[in-house]
């Protein structure tokens, strides 16, 4: 009988220290997300603060921002806009052709702005430029640090954050925003004319951008904002401090990279799901 008891409380002793050591996991796993999202609250209020004051805008923080939107609003143009013919003609068809089988019409306009410009759009986008210009970014930042240009910068009296990381902030922004609208566009024209060339929707053009129009409230254009730009607020953030916080080995910028996209995807996510909560209940 004693050896009975003690069998069980050793049961009981493992399995509080089991509880105990998955908690304080957990924990710590809670503090340092924690203490990634402060810091990139920090730098990303920092950038927005000091983008309004034309002081800190000097001739390398112009040339670095006109470069970052070059790069990450303008040369994948081509490759936003295929994206965008591709989903315009298999979703924007999809629900013409269904809606109208359906006798539901009048429900067209509201799907197409709920699916395509508050949903897939921004979310698309953004990952878009997160895979494509965030791993670019957090490298070049990365290779910046190990080769001793950053620490360059400061010696001959520049600002790093101003000449590297706000610039490269507001551009990812910028470009996000602008590349979500073409995205936008370019789905519903492709859509609405692949529709009307396989005789699946109606004809008119002007019927088709006024019954899309009518659909949009101002919820739905402080949700597409929204979405757009604070995702890429802290995807750019998130990618800025995993380059410069890489240490003194070229190794370390794979790592950091691969920190950086995982915390900017995740980001993405939790504030599209976000940002739909505080909008539409």
């Amino acid at each position: 009988m004693n050896q009975s008891c003690g069998n069980r409380m050793g049961r009981a002793s493992a399995w509080s220290r089991y509880c105990l050591k998955t908690l304080a996991g957990a924990g710590s796993f809670v503090q340092a997300h924690w203490d990634d999202l402060r810091h990139a609250a920090a730098v990303i209020g920092t950038a927005l603060g000091n983008s309004v004051r034309p002081r800190y805008w000097a001739k390398a923080a112009r040339t670095a921002f006109q470069r970052q939107v070059l790069a990450i609003g303008v040369e994948p143009v081509g490759f936003v806009c295929a994206l965008a013919v591709f989903v315009g003609i298999s979703v924007v068809v999809q629900l013409t052709f269904w809606v109208g089988e359906a006798g539901q019409s009048q429900l067209l306009g509201p799907l197409l702005v709920a699916v395509v410009a508050r949903e897939l759009g921004p979310v698309l986008i953004n990952l878009v430029v997160i895979v494509r210009s965030g791993s670019a970014m957090t490298t070049e930042l990365g290779v910046l640090k190990i080769n001793g240009e950053v620490r360059a910068l400061e010696a001959q009296g520049g600002d790093p954050f101003l000449h590297l990381v706000m610039p490269r902030i507001l551009g990812m922004a910028m470009a996000t925003f602008c590349l979500t609208i073409i995205f936008i566009l370019v789905a519903f024209a492709s859509g609405f004319f692949f529709a009307a060339w396989m005789g699946k929707g109606s004809r008119d053009l002007l019927l088709f951008a006024n019954t899309l129009s009518s659909a949009v409230q101002p919820k739905d254009i402080f949700n597409i904002l929204a979405k757009c730009i604070l995702p890429a607020l802290f995807a750019s953030a998130s990618c800025c401090i995993g380059g410069l916080g890489v240490g003194k080995s070229v190794t370390d910028i794979p790592q950091a990279t691969q920190r950086a996209l995982t915390r900017s995807v995740a980001g993405l996510f939790v504030i599209s799901s976000i940002v739909s909560l505080l909008t539409y209940l």
